[in-house]
């Protein structure tokens, strides 16, 4: 898995005009002006390299599950990552290290560690995207992210031109964010996880899987059960690609849960007792640092916007409040109208500003 950019010509065999459109979630964006695919780690520093020795803006693209593009594209050089390695580094009997390129798929990675009877990232079943962008987002779900497994990150660093593996500290992991998330100094070319060698799931800390499976908060059932039911719940809710239901044609939740101070919590349930009524109970959850984390969901729905609503062509998913879609035939700059609605919507009902989860590129909300 060594880096040697001198073996690699990405950049020679580059295409032109490629719509971005067939490589995101939404199926929305326009043409790249370079497009080039990299198929391992040495032929993705090579492209990363040729592009920033050419004075190239640069896209490091997975699998565009958490990505809004410009209808007018990006121009520039996108990379397209499709490394495929998967290796096992150590296995004490107990602990088992796995090493995955960043281009290979998520969702079938972690059936694979769940067919194996390693225990830590069953509960993210059924999300798209690749493993590349998993600590960029520090992904997580149903009372798993993956700061938790995360041991260590190789990252090229464009600063430097150089390889380096980042520890799990130095990754700066938070709520949806990390080190890598905002600064386009690192493209994560490997990712390292440590997982348990259990026949049961970690315990489980959402009370909806805990339902779903009949078990109290903070059980365990077998992993196989698990992570049959985070896809069960993820159907349920849109949120597992499925070409024929247009509401997945979504980049999952565009906007994270907010995160209050306890000022500001007291002022958001003054306001939302005060609009819905005193007997209203919002959804909170309180942080390890003292603040208190609410549902982006429950907030947007309360606001008037529910499953279903758009009057243009985009829409929010007919299964869940947090998802907004592309049914067929929008544009970026549709989806953008009717986030920016929800998000003033939302913040004139409780004073609560959203902020978008995926990146947007060469767009803003």
């Amino acid at each position: 898995m060594t880096a040697d950019p001198s073996r690699s010509t990405v950049l020679a065999g580059a295409r032109s005009g490629v719509s971005l459109a067939g490589y995101t979630t939404l199926g929305l964006g326009g043409p790249a002006a370079r497009f080039a695919t990299a198929r391992d780690t040495g032929e993705l520093v090579a492209a990363v390299t040729a592009a920033d020795a050419a004075g190239e803006r640069l896209l490091v693209l997975g699998g565009g599950s958490n990505l809004v593009v410009a209808d007018s594209g990006f121009d520039g050089t996108v990379v397209h990552v499709d490394s495929q390695g998967t290796a096992v580094e150590a296995d004490d009997g107990r602990t088992v290290r796995l090493r995955a390129d960043a281009g290979v798929e998520w969702d079938p990675f972690v059936a694979s560690t769940v067919a194996e009877g390693l225990s830590g990232i069953e509960c993210l079943s059924g999300i798209p995207g690749r493993v590349g962008s998993t600590p960029i987002q520090n992904v997580g779900a149903y009372g798993q992210e993956v700061a938790q497994t995360i041991a260590e990150v190789v990252v090229h660093d464009r600063a430097t031109g150089r390889l380096r593996t980042l520890s799990n500290a130095e990754c700066g992991f938070a709520y949806r964010d990390s080190a890598f998330k905002g600064d386009d100094r690192y493209v994560v070319c490997e990712v390292v996880f440590e997982l348990t060698r259990a026949p049961s799931s970690r315990p489980l800390r959402y009370a909806e899987v805990a339902r779903a499976l009949g078990v109290e908060a903070g059980g365990t059932v077998p992993l196989a059960d698990a992570r049959a039911a985070v896809l069960e719940l993820r159907r349920g809710k849109g949120m597992v690609l499925d070409p024929a239901d247009p509401d997945t044609r979504s980049a999952g939740s565009f906007f994270t849960n907010p995160l209050l101070s306890a000022e500001e919590f007291e002022r958001f349930r003054a306001r939302a007792a005060e609009r819905l009524g005193p007997d209203t109970v919002p959804p909170a959850h309180p942080d390890s640092d003292g603040r208190v984390k609410l549902s982006a969901a429950w907030l947007i729905d309360r606001a008037g916007f529910t499953k279903g609503y758009g009057a243009g062509a985009a829409r929010i998913s007919t299964k869940h409040t947090l998802a907004l879609t592309n049914p067929g035939g929008a544009r970026t700059e549709d989806l953008l109208e009717l986030a920016r609605e929800v998000r003033a919507g939302v913040a004139e009902a409780f004073g609560v500003t959203l902020v978008n989860e995926p990146v947007m590129m060469g767009v803003a909300l």
